[in-house]
């Protein structure tokens, strides 16, 4: 099969998958019931609000690494040049890297940070993609084709977050008890996190937020009654490279719950 036709038959396909989706309906993420996917899609903009003194408090960034790479099948292969990640945790100095923070407070420095892809409200990587693999759907999330990403990497490249993973090899080999209801990758395929969006589309919270024991609130960013805008309204908060214009749609608490000007 000639390649444009091979293309043209990829596009076709992928656009028969989509269209189904429109009918159907979110039982809680729908603000009413019978509204579609596709409406509320339309509405909203997902974004993260994370207490981090909080979450490091409770203990449980470990147990939510683990649970979000088992339940996605992200592999493991025991190398940091090759690892993939969807959630890590590094310290403030890494993770807010734009900030000057030489005289930031002690307890903060110390604190660990999750880090995850930003769902950005301007993702340059949806922009540099040249095969619409990844692309940006109507309720904010960022999402990828897996069968369409052909390995150019040029979405790692514009991502300032550091939060795509390129599998060098076969993954499955790496992948300890793998979850059937999540798709495996291959060899040359880029992946991120995805904001658990096929948990959000049956009415759940992603799995880090329900994990997290309150540390991590999920929510409506559009919504000015939505636990996320009354956490950020309650409390000073920051983002990474805000500077860049990208819009990141995941918000860090670092004040242990104390609003500061």
């Amino acid at each position: 099969m000639e390649r444009r036709t091979f293309l043209k038959a990829g596009a076709l396909a992928a656009a028969s998958a989509v269209i189904p989706l429109s009918a159907c309906t979110v039982e809680g993420a729908a603000g009413a019931e019978g509204e579609t996917v596709h409406k509320v899609m339309k509405t909203r903009q997902w974004g993260f609000v994370i207490d981090v003194e909080k979450l490091n408090a409770s203990g449980v960034m470990d147990k939510i690494i683990q649970a979000c790479h088992h339940a996605h099948n992200v592999p493991d292969t025991g190398d940091p040049k090759t690892e993939i990640k969807w959630i890590w945790e590094d310290d403030f100095e890494h993770s807010f890297s734009d900030i000057d923070s030489e005289y930031a407070s002690e307890r903060v420095v110390k604190l660990g940070f999750p880090l995850l892809c930003n769902h950005c409200e301007e993702p340059p990587c949806v922009r540099l993609c040249p095969t619409e693999a990844t692309f940006k759907r109507g309720d904010g999330i960022v999402v990828m084709d897996y069968h369409r990403c052909i390995g150019c990497r040029f979405c790692m490249a514009g991502c300032p977050y550091g939060a795509r993973s390129l599998n060098f090899f076969d993954p499955r080999p790496y992948i300890d008890d793998p979850n059937p209801d999540y798709p495996t990758r291959s060899k040359g395929v880029v992946e991120k996190c995805m904001l658990c969006s096929e948990r959000i589309d049956q009415g759940k919270e992603p799995l880090c937020a329900e994990l997290s024991e309150g540390a991590i609130i999920f929510g409506d960013l559009t919504d000015p009654d939505s636990p996320v805008r009354k956490a950020l309204s309650e409390n000073f908060t920051i983002r990474r490279r805000v500077e860049l214009g990208t819009g990141p749609c995941v918000y860090y608490i670092a004040n242990g719950g104390e609003a500061h000007a």
